[in-house]
C-alpha cells in the first residue's frame, strides 16, 4: 500500500494549478495524500472549492515579470520559511521561477523535490543575456532537485545536451493530460464553411501574427472561412501583442475574436480545426482539447507541438514561423473532403486516449514519487484504449 505523503505544489499563477493541475491535485487526495498548494493570489482563487487541497497559502514575493536580483532572493526566503514552517515530504515546482529558487529553498529546508519543466518560455527563447543567465540558474538548482520531469523528448534533451541537467534525474511525460470524458466528440450542425480556431494567450510566442497573416492570405481564395481566437492578452509576458493591433485585426475581419472563457468546450465542438502555430510548448493542453473532442489539428514542426499530430494522419504540421506554409495548409484541409477530415478527428480522439489520457499521466506521477520518496524502481503505466468506444 502507497505511503500517504504531505506534497506541496508550487506555481506562479493559482491560475496555473486550476487550469493545469487539477487532474494531479484530485489524483493525489483519492491517494491520501495531504495537499497544499503555494501560488500567488488571482481570480482563480475564487475556485478555491475546486482545487482538491487542504491547504492553499499565497506567495508573496513572485512576479513572473520581475528581474530584481533582490525579489527573487525574498521568494527564496519565503519559500524556505514556508518549507520549513509546513514540512512537506516532497514539493513539486511548476515554471520558471519556482523551478529555480523553490528548487533551492527546498534544498537549504532539507526538502525532497521534483521541478517539472512545462515549456521554456521567453527567456528561453530569446537570445541574450537573461538567457544566458537563466541557464547557469537551471544548472545550478537542478543540481538540487531529485527529478526534473519535462513535458516533452525536445526539452528533455535539450537541457542534457546543454549539460544544465543530469541525465539520470531527467525524464519526459506527455503533458499534464486531459480528462477524455468531459473532453470528448458531440455532435454539432456543419459549419457551411470551415473555422479555424486559435486558442492560446495571445502572445507572438504563440504564433498569433502567422494564424493572422494565413487567415488573411487564405481569405483571399475562401472569404467566407471564419477564423476564431479565443484567448487574453497577457500584459505581464513581454512577448504580448497589443490591444491596438487586436483592435486592428477584429476591424479589418481577418479574425473573429470571441475573447477569454472558463469552458472552452463550446468553441471546439464548433470548429472544425484546431490550429496553434506556436514557436515551442511543453505540450500544448488546447491541442490535447481538440484532439480530445475529436477535432483535426494543425501546429507547428516544434518541441512539444510535434509529439501531437502525426502528419496526413491526426492533422498537418507546418514549419515554425511560416504563414504562407500555415494558409497551405490550412486550404488543404478545406478542399479535403469533409469525411477525411472526420476521420483525422477520430485519430486525433484515439491518439489523446491512449497516449494523454489523465488517468495514464497521472500514474507517472504516482511512479515518480515512489521512486523518489522509496527508490522503488518506475513501472511505467500501459496505455490503454477503453475510453475510445464510451466516449466515440
Amino acid at each position: 500500500m502507497r505511503k500517504r505523503y504531505k506534497i506541496a505544489i508550487v506555481a506562479n499563477s493559482s491560475w496555473n494549478v486550476y487550469n493545469f493541475r487539477l487532474n494531479l491535485l484530485q489524483k493525489f487526495k483519492s491517494e491520501g495524500f495531504e495537499v497544499i498548494v503555494i501560488a500567488p493570489v488571482d481570480e482563480y482563487i475564487a475556485h478555491l472549492d475546486k482545487f482538491h487541497c487542504d491547504k492553499h497559502i499565497p506567495l508573496k514575493s513572485l512576479s513572473r515579470k520581475s528581474t530584481l536580483p533582490t525579489r527573487d532572493l525574498s521568494l527564496v526566503w519565503e519559500l524556505f520559511r514556508i518549507y520549513s514552517e509546513e514540512k512537506p515530504d516532497l514539493v513539486i515546482h511548476y515554471t520558471i521561477k519556482p523551478n529555480i529558487f523553490g528548487n533551492i529553498a527546498a534544498k537549504l529546508a532539507n526538502v525532497k523535490s521534483i521541478c517539472v519543466v512545462t515549456g521554456l518560455g521567453y527567456t528561453f527563447l530569446k537570445e541574450g543575456l537573461l538567457k544566458s543567465i537563466a541557464n547557469q540558474l537551471y544548472k545550478l538548482s537542478f543540481r538540487f532537485a531529485n527529478k526534473v520531469v519535462f513535458e516533452n523528448q525536445d526539452d528533455r534533451a535539450l537541457f542534457i545536451k546543454k549539460k544544465l541537467v543530469n541525465q539520470q534525474k531527467a525524464i519526459a511525460v506527455k503533458g499534464c493530460g486531459i480528462n477524455t470524458s468531459h473532453y470528448r466528440p458531440t455532435k454539432s450542425k456543419e459549419n457551411k464553411h470551415l473555422v479555424f480556431t486559435f486558442i492560446a494567450r495571445l502572445l507572438y510566442d504563440k504564433g498569433i501574427v502567422e494564424f493572422v497573416e494565413a487567415a488573411k492570405i487564405v481569405k483571399k481564395q475562401y472569404p467566407d472561412t471564419q477564423f476564431w481566437v479565443i484567448g487574453e492578452l497577457d500584459i505581464q509576458n513581454p512577448s504580448t501583442i497589443s490591444r491596438d493591433q487586436l483592435v486592428e485585426w477584429i476591424d479589418k475581419e481577418y479574425i473573429q475574436y470571441q475573447g477569454t472563457t472558463n469552458d472552452i468546450r463550446k468553441y471546439i465542438k464548433k470548429s472544425d480545426v484546431v490550429t496553434l502555430p506556436s514557436y515551442r510548448e511543453g505540450l500544448p493542453k488546447v491541442i490535447l482539447e481538440g484532439m480530445a473532442m475529436g477535432k483535426p489539428i494543425i501546429t507547428t514542426d516544434t518541441a512539444g507541438c510535434r509529439e501531437t499530430v502525426d502528419h496526413g494522419s491526426n492533422g498537418l504540421i507546418v514549419p515554425l514561423k511560416d504563414a504562407t506554409a500555415l494558409a497551405s495548409a490550412m486550404v488543404t484541409m478545406i478542399e479535403i473532403p469533409s469525411e477525411e477530415r472526420q476521420s483525422m478527428g477520430q485519430k486525433s480522439r484515439e491518439m489523446a486516449v491512449n497516449l494523454f489520457d489523465d488517468a495514464i499521466i497521472t500514474e507517472f506521477y504516482l511512479q515518480v514519487i515512489d521512486n523518489v520518496m522509496t527508490g522503488k524502481p518506475m513501472a511505467l503505466p500501459t496505455p490503454s484504449k477503453k475510453l475510445i468506444d464510451k466516449n466515440l
